[in-house]
């Protein structure tokens, strides 16, 4: 069963950064390359949105457009672990960051991404709080 652990949320001001991480466990060495994970976040009141998504063998990514620039992807495949780094937060960012995988991902379901359908993500994390501040 792979499992989802996001950390490094917090709280930060306009302006300052953070580096969220999502350790995945029960995910075999030699299937880690056909992974996708993805972050993924949900403010008050609001619909959940994804944020960027990476694929673990070819390292190909994607962003939404309201963090592009601002945010990057990285991996450790060997842990796998994928980090999120977001600079120059701002307080419309506060919301609860949730990362998930999609395990098998195919060259087919990285497409199916690409065009923004989530449902191939099948496993999810509990989410880590980010706040910003003014």
């Amino acid at each position: 069963q792979v499992q989802l652990v996001e950390s490094g949320g917090g709280s930060v001001q306009a302006g300052g950064s953070l580096r969220l991480s999502c350790a995945a466990s029960g995910i075999a060495d030699s299937t880690t390359t056909t992974t996708c994970m993805g972050w993924f976040r949900q403010a008050s009141g609001k619909e959940r949105e994804a944020l960027a998504s990476i694929r673990l063998g070819s390292g190909s990514t994607i962003y939404a457009d309201s963090v592009k620039g601002r945010f990057t992807l990285s991996k450790d495949n060997s842990k796998p672990t994928v980090y999120l780094q977001m600079n120059n937060l701002k307080p419309e960012d506060t919301a609860m960051y949730y990362c998930a995988a999609a395990h098998p991902c195919t060259g087919d379901t990285w497409i199916r991404i690409l065009r923004g359908d989530r449902s191939n993500y099948n496993y999810w994390g509990r989410g880590t709080q980010v706040a910003v501040s003014s």
